[in-house]
């Protein structure tokens, strides 16, 4: 595979990840250095995700539109993401949903492209915001 379709696949076992409460998954895609979702280092990053879909039910993450830049070692991708994030215990029932565009920054490793930096901007939000919870 080229470098996009990694970065791309990249992409997919994440959001995947994200879907499936698979924190390992998402540790090894991010660097032990990595700022995402407003966080510092690659556990802090992971927490702050458990802070929001640990409680949460079912969620799935499209992404599309994939735009991906490589110079040598680094790359930068684009990709709209529509997210899904259903509510559970109390909260059954209830809905948040987001779509927006996130920015991320990687870098090749040995282990192939892992994330160095993760922004996501949203554009629409749709419903109750209160379903993202710890678990």
């Amino acid at each position: 595979m080229d470098d996009r379709h990694q970065i791309i696949e990249a992409l997919a076992r994440f959001a995947a990840g994200l879907d499936r409460k698979d924190w390992d998954a998402l540790r090894e895609i991010l660097l032990p250095d990595a700022f995402a979702y407003g966080s510092s280092g690659r556990e802090e990053a992971v927490a702050t995700v458990r802070r929001h879909l640990g409680g949460c039910g079912p969620t799935q993450h499209l992404l599309g539109n994939h735009r991906v830049e490589v110079d040598g070692d680094r790359a930068r991708s684009l990709t709209y993401a529509r997210v899904y994030h259903q509510g559970a215990g109390e909260r059954e029932g209830a809905f948040y949903e987001c779509l927006g565009e996130y920015e991320d920054h990687w870098t090749r490793t040995a282990d192939g492209w892992r994330l160095a930096r993760r922004r996501f901007e949203i554009m629409i939000q749709l419903g109750d915001f209160s379903v993202l919870r710890p678990g």
